[in-house]
């Protein structure tokens, strides 16, 4: 398979309702899409760069650039190696380049889709999935009040949702869970994200969570402080797991040798590629830790592969798997949906969905053909 060239698309699209974490409020995604064209066929990937480096320190005109400067004239000088070894080589062929890894990840989708489609086999086979359904989690985000939250958490367990997650930040934190106990009982399954939003000076604060049951509270203090989550997970009953800290196979074996985390969020992106999620899925395995798929906001292209990777045997625990319509009110691909809880894992060729061309070109604010 001869990769020719790639397209970088911008597409625009308006979240239903504004979705707020500690680190920022989002009411659209400007999302930078990537369709890999080969000898044999087409690919798409998504980059879950936001507009702003406030999750992380990548954001979408930056992979856009690194990847018509570097990247892609990185893999027109490999192409030989990428004939002979395809999406495998994209990552090897990247390495010598720090960081960026959402741009890389996005590129190896793209590769990855295409190669996949073209010889017939599915994303989640290609990965190793054994499950043919995955069962969808909800991320809630900041509200303006708790009868607002007692809202929309009542509307999301209507719709079928069997896991729970509450953003969380100083301020927002004790009395919203203990209002989502009270209303909805002990036997939903609840979790709560920091997004790195306190200190290690919070986890007496931090322990008040302790007597709500919760599945985990995610990545409470920054991202750098492995150890100061190793201290906390001392301090605290709350079992702590690991988002942002976790940037490869290489982090999650040292964060889990100095007891950082007993659980592990794995996003594709943020790792750069579902190829290296795969590979912290096997070390989390390996040493008796849950894992489980976190959302970055993605479109149907995204979500249809989040789903593929959360039906690998690791993923213990329910992911961010939301409908289309959590985000969208309409996607770029044909919807998917929950059924009592459960969404199905694609099964077609690649990716398993597509864009809707009409859809896709009404989002479209911008595309750029890089010839390779």
């Amino acid at each position: 398979m001869k990769l020719e060239g790639v397209e970088l698309r911008r597409v625009a699209m308006p979240l239903v309702s504004p979705f707020r974490t500690s680190f920022g409020t989002q009411t659209a995604r400007d999302v930078l899409l990537l369709r890999a064209v080969t000898s044999e066929g087409e690919g798409w990937g998504e980059c879950v760069a936001m507009s702003d480096p406030l999750y992380s320190s990548e954001y979408v005109d930056a992979t856009a650039d690194v990847l018509r400067r570097f990247f892609l004239p990185a893999l027109a000088a490999s192409s030989e190696e990428l004939q002979r070894h395809g999406a495998n080589a994209v990552n090897a062929v990247l390495h010598r380049y720090k960081g960026h890894r959402m741009a890389k990840a996005a590129l190896e989708m793209a590769v990855l889709d295409a190669e996949l489609r073209a010889d017939g086999r599915s994303w989640a086979r290609e990965l190793g999935a054994v499950h043919d359904r995955v069962p969808s989690g909800v991320s809630v985000g900041i509200v303006d009040s708790i009868p607002q939250l007692l809202d929309v958490v009542g509307g999301y367990l209507d719709a079928g949702y069997v896991r729970i997650k509450l953003k969380i930040e100083p301020g927002w934190d004790v009395e919203p869970v203990r209002a989502v106990r009270e209303r909805f009982g002990g036997d939903v399954p609840l979790q709560v994200d920091a997004n790195t939003a306190y200190t290690l000076r919070d986890a007496r604060h931090l322990a008040a969570l302790d007597d709500f049951d919760l599945l985990l509270i995610e990545q409470p203090l920054e991202e750098e402080d492995v150890l100061g989550h190793a201290e906390l997970a001392r301090l605290i009953r709350t079992p702590v797991c690991l988002d942002e800290s976790i940037v490869s196979a290489q982090s999650a074996a040292a964060a889990i040798s100095v007891g950082a985390c007993s659980i592990i969020n794995i996003k594709p992106g943020r790792v750069g590629g579902y190829l290296e999620a795969v590979r912290i899925h096997d070390v989390a395995v390996a040493h008796g830790l849950a894992v489980w798929c976190g959302g970055m906001v993605e479109t149907g292209l995204g979500r249809a592969a989040n789903a593929a990777l959360a039906a690998l045997p690791g993923f213990t625990l329910p992911g961010d798997i939301s409908a289309s319509d959590r985000f969208y009110e309409r996607d770029i691909t044909a919807p998917l949906t929950i059924s009592e809880g459960y969404m199905d894992v694609p099964d077609g060729p690649g990716l398993g969905v597509s864009p809707i061309p009409d859809v896709l070109d009404a989002v479209t604010t911008s595309t750029e053909w890089i010839a390779l």
